[in-house]
Formats: structure tokens, C-alpha cells, sequence
């Protein structure tokens, strides 16, 4: 047995036994149980795994396939048979899942040169008063997201003076492309092109021009939004920051 004891105050936490089974009603699972001869920590094979302490594991894969096929948390929970709760407890959770697959997959490309497109898509947080910007970096070659991040800022257009009327002057967090890529990526070349009308009214991502410089980046952001209910434009599902 390769167990060790998961308490950090054991002595000798490799000398452990096998202490019987349990039934996990959960997953129709049978669970060894360990005991450990030096401290007497009680532990089983769940222990070290991330699904620890979870009662309802089996909605993990259908539910993350759901968020990601454009259904709503409400929905996802009609159909799983479970709470809102529930659902909004396991967003986290499927997040670290996604972000470390992600991870492991940069690190199988890491050494390889990069050219890399990145852009910004623009959602809510409750109210249009409260935009996010989500920036965004695409491999051009392999369409494989390098990475994301949601970013405050201020209301713009004609809902600007509205929102600081209503919420107050926002924080702006987002970061200008030149000063970052100068920054952190010293040898890259930058260039820039500008923005161009979308083919579909609030469908900005996708365009009316023949060729478009930022065709995959943009096209992963019409992706995303068809595929995550939140983002879609004309929704009445809205994320809320607790």
C-alpha cells in the first residue's frame, strides 16, 4: 500500500493497516477504509480524492456538459434533479476541474512558440450598469485557450452617467494589450488591427469583413457566448457576485 496517513502531526504516517469497507451509496462504490497504527487517524481511498466530502458526485461530468451547452444553472438543476444550491456549489469545483485540464495541456506545449491573438468580450454582472471584460488569449495554430481573465470596468456610451448615478464611480482593472505584452512578453511582436462591425447586431465577434486578422479569437468568444447561457446577449440569465 502506497497510503500515507493524512494527518500532518503523525509520526510515522506510511505505517498503516486496512480497516474494513463501506458502501458509497452516492456512486455505487465500495470504499476501502485505512487506519493508521501510529496516531489512529481513520481515513479511505475518497480522502485524496478532489471529490472528497461531495455527496452528489454523480452530477459532476452530465452538469459541466450541460453548463457548457448553453443551459441555465435553473434548468441544469430541473433536470439533474437537484437544488440551485447545489449547482451553484459545484461551479467552483468544475472550475478548478477545467482550469487544471487546461493546465496540464500548456505544459505538454511548453517550449513551443506561439502565435497568439488576443481580444476582449464584454458581459455583465446583474445590470448592463455593471460590465466585465473578459480577456482572452488563443493559440492561432491549435484554438486552444491559453488563458482567460475577468476584469472590472466602468459603464461606457450612454449608460455611463447612469451607472455612477446608480452604483457609484467603478474601479477599471483592465489592463491596456501594450503595456502587458511589453511587460511580460519583451521579445513578442505586437501588432494591433482595428476593431470592425459585427454581421449580427450585439454579435460584435463575428464580422462583415471577407478576412478577419482575429478570426480565431473572435470566433472562440462567438463560441463561448453560444455555449454559456450567461453570456448570451438577449438573456434574462445574469450572473450575481456574492
Amino acid at each position: 500500500m502506497n497510503k500515507i496517513c493524512p494527518n500532518p502531526n503523525c509520526a510515522c504516517p506510511g505505517f498503516i493497516i486496512r480497516d474494513g469497507t463501506f458502501y458509497r451509496r452516492d456512486d455505487s462504490k465500495l470504499i476501502q477504509r485505512y487506519r493508521c497504527k501510529t496516531c489512529g487517524t481513520r481515513f479511505s481511498n475518497s480522502t485524496f480524492t478532489s471529490t472528497f466530502k461531495q455527496k452528489k458526485r454523480r452530477i459532476n461530468s452530465p452538469l459541466l456538459k450541460l453548463l457548457s451547452s448553453g443551459v441555465s444553472v435553473r434548468r441544469s438543476a430541473l433536470l439533474l434533479g437537484v437544488t440551485r444550491g447545489t449547482i451553484e456549489r459545484k461551479l467552483p469545483f468544475l472550475a478548478k476541474r477545467c482550469r487544471t485540464l487546461n493546465e496540464r495541456k500548456l505544459q505538454k506545449l511548453k517550449g513551443r512558440v506561439f502565435n497568439m491573438q488576443m481580444d476582449d468580450l464584454i458581459t455583465k454582472e446583474n445590470s448592463k450598469l455593471k460590465p466585465l471584460s473578459v480577456s482572452i488569449a488563443v493559440d492561432e495554430d491549435r484554438r486552444l485557450i491559453l488563458g482567460a481573465e475577468v476584469s472590472e470596468i466602468p459603464a461606457f456610451g450612454h449608460l455611463a452617467k447612469q451607472a455612477v448615478k446608480k452604483y457609484g464611480k467603478s474601479k477599471d482593472e483592465h489592463q491596456s494589450y501594450p503595456r502587458f505584452i511589453s511587460a511580460h512578453l519583451p521579445k513578442a511582436k505586437h501588432m494591433t488591427f482595428p476593431s470592425e462591425r459585427g454581421c449580427v447586431v450585439g454579435q460584435g465577434e463575428l464580422k462583415k469583413v471577407n478576412f478577419d486578422p482575429l478570426f480565431i479569437v473572435n470566433h472562440t468568444c462567438a463560441m463561448m457566448r453560444a455555449n454559456i447561457n450567461r453570456l448570451i446577449r438577449k438573456t434574462w440569465c445574469t450572473p450575481r457576485i456574492l
